[in-house]
């Protein structure tokens, strides 16, 4: 290992800790992956594309979103500090990945092969649960954000909580995912 994946793998050790998994766990799941480096901006799945991998973001931003027939961008989802990108439905019904998803600053990707979780999901391997796992977890808190708050209470959750995040996003991009328009953010900032 070079001296900076080396760090990486140090501080994936830790964060992996929080999914439950071993370091041995941790070193067969990181042995399996590469690091990859990214700009902003590009995307890692087109909406429609069956996706190769899946991702673990070590650093920065990236987002899912949803294109419309009619143009429109739905904001789905954005992904940051030490998370899990799964596409479970891709995943279980080997489907093609219903949204785009892409990067909103440079970012630096732990990437595993989808082949592997293919077969940790046909063995039942204890790392896929964990995953899994953490994946539903995840979408329930999530769910509950979305409908136990307003967007205005959204936002005070996230700039209390996620203060770094709404400096990396643009307006226009928490305005989507909080569920107003880019106007209804400026009033409730100023």
């Amino acid at each position: 290992m070079t001296p900076q994946e080396q760090a990486i793998y140090q501080e994936f050790i830790i964060q992996m800790q929080d999914y439950g998994l071993d370091e041995n766990e941790t070193l067969e799941l990181f042995e399996a992956s590469s690091i990859l480096e990214l700009p902003t901006r590009h995307i890692l799945v087109n909406q429609g594309e069956q996706p190769s991998h899946v991702y673990f973001v070590f650093e920065g931003v990236c987002h899912a979103s949803y294109l419309t027939s009619q143009g429109d961008t739905l904001s789905k989802e954005f992904f940051w500090g030490q998370e899990w990108i799964l596409d479970c439905e891709a995943i279980t019904k080997l489907s093609p990945t219903p949204y785009l998803l892409e990067t909103l600053s440079p970012v630096t990707l732990i990437c595993l092969p989808i082949e592997v979780i293919h077969g940790w999901r046909a063995t039942l391997h204890p790392m896929y649960v964990k995953l899994l796992e953490a994946q539903l977890i995840h979408k329930e808190n999530k769910e509950r954000f979305s409908l136990l708050y307003t967007p205005e209470q959204r936002y005070q959750i996230i700039a209390q909580q996620f203060p770094d995040l709404i400096e990396r996003l643009s307006d226009h991009h928490l305005a989507a995912y909080l569920g107003m328009t880019p106007d209804e953010l400026s009033d409730l900032i100023a």
